[in-house]
Formats: C-alpha cells, structure tokens, sequence
C-alpha cells in the first residue's frame, strides 16, 4: 500500500524540469548537481537531479561547464525568456488570437496591467 502512495507523489519529469530551472534561476551564478538538490529541497536522489540536469543540457536549456564528475550549471535562458516563449506558443496556437488575448488582459489585476501598459508605451516609443 506504501507503494501507490509514493506513486500518487511521484513527479513528472516536466515538473522536476522546471523546478530545477526555478533552482538555477534563483541563484547567483552557476551550481553543482549536488547545490541543485539541496535547493529543489534534498528530497530527490542526486541521480534523479542529475539525470534531469542531462536532458536539460541535451535539450539546450542548461550550459554545463567545467570537466565531468565536478561540472556546474546554468540556464542558457533567463525566467522571463522563457515564459515569454511559453505566452507565445499559447498565443500562436490558438484560433482566435485577439479573443485570446481579451480574455487574458480582462484577468490581469491592477499591477500587471499598469506593468503591461508601461511596456506597451515603451515598445512604442522605441
């Protein structure tokens, strides 16, 4: 019965992949695997940390520096790169860009409005 519990807590590797990007983007420069699982909070194995840090260098999401075995760490993208990227694809994949984007503003609260019109006003002045 321990078994399906852990199964229902298991994460998916999207999930590990973003919080280990969460990880590298908070910190002041580049980590270790070891840094990576100590900051993702030290309940995943260093294998598991590891393993994620590999694909996300396979994928162009990490550079690795340094020799094997005492390799560090870094996003090759910034937090906001990336969610930016990510608005994009919601917003190229949908039918009806302008309702889209409708819907979105209308859910925006104060603050982010003033942010959205403040960088709308840039733009244009640029």
């Amino acid at each position: 019965m321990a078994g399906r519990g852990a199964a229902r807590s298991r994460r998916s590797a999207g999930q590990l992949e973003g919080e280990i990007l969460s990880a590298l983007w908070a910190a002041d420069g580049p980590m270790t695997a070891a840094e990576v699982q100590v900051a993702v909070g030290g309940d995943l194995a260093y294998n598991t940390v590891h393993t994620i840090l590999t694909r996300l260098h396979a994928k162009g999401q990490v550079h690795r520096l340094g020799p094997a075995g005492r390799s560090t760490y870094r996003p090759v993208k910034g937090a906001a790169e990336v969610a930016a990227e990510q608005m994009r694809a919601v917003l190229n994949g949908g039918a009806d860009r302008g309702e889209i984007l409708m819907r979105f503003v209308t859910t925006l609260d104060a603050a982010d409005e003033a942010a959205l019109r403040a960088a709308l006003d840039a733009e244009g002045s640029s």
